[in-house]
């Protein structure tokens, strides 16, 4: 496999410094402070790993790792509804405070983002730092429903561009919006055609996005790298082929056309970004991903996530922060070796979990024992 170096030495571009929780799942109220570009949670399952890693990737724009609702994310037995995330940010020498959470006086329980103390939106975050991670519910991305993989799709498209959750916010509103119309009887010609027309606008911008990073993915991950191996991606649907055909002007009147003939003749049903699939095949050898092993499509994955990483080293200037959460299973020693050497070359932060110091043999890390008394999660510096 190829090897190429990202990033000389191992200081990370971007790492937090510091990590503080308040009321947040298990954690009742801990700081920690972080001094090395790797760093290693150790505990039993349950303990309360994965929930500091979900509180890292809040950071970031999106909903998270587990894609939570923010009323779900208080501490139970807080009683409360607010809580709080927030970390020193270390970008380029410049440190930075960032925060996230569902402040005490809010009255709409909705998440916010702060920024030195200020309220910001998600995309002045985006401009800062990103997040990526890895969590055993990924490892079967391949053979999951292409919902699971349009949703991983479109994580790696707000890397790069933070408007991305409005473009395919605005899409499923639009599209619920059409189907409720049509459920209900109140399809005024002009209103649905108006509401077809966006969704066509919608429609053809996302589905561009994501093709746009696919392809410079393909560009960065075709050869392999390190003992990883190389993937092709594709995504595949009816907008797709449109795009492929002639002009996005021209997929947008193809889109409102097919729209409207489908509705006339009573199926409400639309082709669009909510029905395409990602796919994916080993770039040597063909095979597809779907078909192969759990360890070589756990190997797939990381290919994909690492080439991610690096691209966005080239092209913002800074690889994310990586979440690599029990993601040294169905990973042989070898490959164990070849990840640790790549999030090395990559040159960000990456947290890792698990349960067994032994399964990290070679890995540079500071290491956090997270142990949960009483259902309640606790942080202390592990000795080696």
């Amino acid at each position: 496999m190829e090897r190429q170096q990202v990033a000389p030495g191992r200081q990370a571009e971007a790492q937090l410094t510091s990590l503080s929780l308040q009321d947040f799942r298990n954690y009742a109220d801990c700081r920690v402070m972080i001094d090395a570009p790797n760093v290693l949670l150790l505990g039993e399952n349950g303990a309360g790993k994965t929930n500091l890693m979900e509180a890292v990737s809040l950071l970031a724009p999106g909903r998270g790792l587990r894609s939570a609702r923010a009323e779900h994310l208080p501490r139970q037995r807080s009683g409360a509804d607010q809580w709080a995330v927030a970390a020193d940010l270390l970008t380029a020498g410049e440190k930075t405070r960032v925060g996230t959470g569902v402040p005490a006086d809010s009255d709409s329980g909705r998440r916010i983002m702060r920024r030195d103390g200020e309220t910001v939106s998600q995309t002045e975050i985006g401009r800062l730092f990103s997040v990526s991670w890895l969590t055993p519910r990924m490892d079967g991305i391949f053979i999951d429903s292409p919902g699971a993989r349009r949703r991983f799709l479109d994580r790696l498209v707000i890397a790069f561009d933070a408007a991305h959750i409005w473009r395919t916010n605005r899409y499923e509103k639009l599209l619920r919006e059409r189907g409720a119309l049509l459920a209900e009887g109140r399809a005024d010609e002009a209103w649905v055609s108006a509401i077809e027309a966006s969704l066509a606008e919608s429609a053809i911008a996302v589905t561009a996005a994501r093709q746009a990073l696919i392809a410079d993915l393909n560009a960065e991950a075709a050869a392999g790298w390190f003992d990883f191996p190389g993937v092709r991606l594709a995504l595949d649907g009816t907008v797709e082929n449109w795009l492929a055909e002639g002009a996005a002007l021209q997929a947008e009147d193809r889109f409102i056309a097919v729209a409207r003939t489908r509705r006339m003749a009573g199926d409400p049903a639309l082709a669009g970004p909510h029905s395409s699939d990602l796919t994916a095949v080993n770039s040597h050898t063909d095979a597809p991903a779907h078909l192969a092993s759990t360890g070589q499509q756990k190997a797939l994955l990381i290919a994909v996530v690492l080439a991610h990483a690096r691209l966005q080293a080239r092209r913002l200037g800074r690889p994310p922060l990586l979440l690599l959460d029990d993601v040294v299973a169905h990973l042989d020693v070898a490959r164990r070796a070849a990840l640790f050497e790549a999030v090395g070359a990559v040159g960000t932060q990456a947290w890792f979990s698990g349960t067994d110091r032994d399964d990290f043999e070679g890995l540079d890390a500071q290491s956090l024992s997270i142990s949960a008394d009483d259902g309640t999660a606790s942080i202390t510096q592990s000795e080696e």
